[in-house]
């Protein structure tokens, strides 16, 4: 069916691009649009639709990465930081940034019962994210921008916080870069993909 086919092929143009300009082939809106559509309809366990988003253009973009550079620079070693130093302005020359978090305040809306087994299985918010994360980089690929998911949270996430004025129970999970692709995908082109036999198992299928 052609809307299968439009799925998947959207699913294959989602790659990670690093080389990426500070132009977007759409308008803030659009942008704003794809990522409401993710973090509206991307499912969550009992519903609790924990992922919450900020999204960052000039001025405000650029301030997230030189909180990257620095971050890097005062943690990392010198040589290690020497390797690093490029990707992180390349971030910053992009167009802009999904920063996403978890609100872990979002759970307390449920029935006891339920934050109990919440508490239980943290990966379920992981699950969610990634589903969240993913909606919204494929999207965007779809409308022609380069996308990249970073996770400086460990580095900036205090910063990022007192900054952008962010609640204490949104905790920093993913940063997704993006601009007009200048480069090709990580992986080249013509990436090479481990055979499907050694990844998925079927059983049961009827011929």
């Amino acid at each position: 069916m052609a809307y299968q086919t439009s799925f998947l092929q959207a699913i294959k143009v989602r790659r990670s691009i690093l080389t990426l300009a500070k132009e977007s082939p759409i308008s803030d809106d659009r942008i704003e649009m794809c990522v409401n559509h993710a973090i509206k309809h991307a499912p969550s366990p009992f519903s609790v639709q924990s992922c919450r988003a900020i999204i960052l253009f000039g001025a405000e973009h650029e301030k997230l990465w030189d909180l990257g550079m620095a971050a890097a620079k005062n943690t990392m070693p010198p040589p290690v930081f020497a390797q690093h130093e490029s990707k992180i302005q390349g971030f910053r020359d992009a167009y802009g940034t999904v920063m996403f978090f978890e609100d872990t305040d979002a759970s307390k809306s449920l029935p006891p019962p339920l934050q109990d087994l919440m508490a239980q299985n943290p990966d379920w918010y992981e699950h969610s994210q990634g589903m969240n994360q993913f909606i919204a980089w494929t999207a965007l690929a779809n409308e022609g921008l380069g996308c990249s998911l970073q996770h400086f949270q460990a580095m900036v996430g205090k910063d990022v916080t007192k900054i952008w004025n962010v609640p204490e129970s949104w905790s920093l999970r993913a940063q997704l870069v993006f601009g007009t692709p200048t480069g090709p995908p990580r992986g080249g082109v013509d990436k090479q993909f481990a055979p499907l036999e050694t990844r998925v198992k079927v059983h049961g299928r009827k011929d």
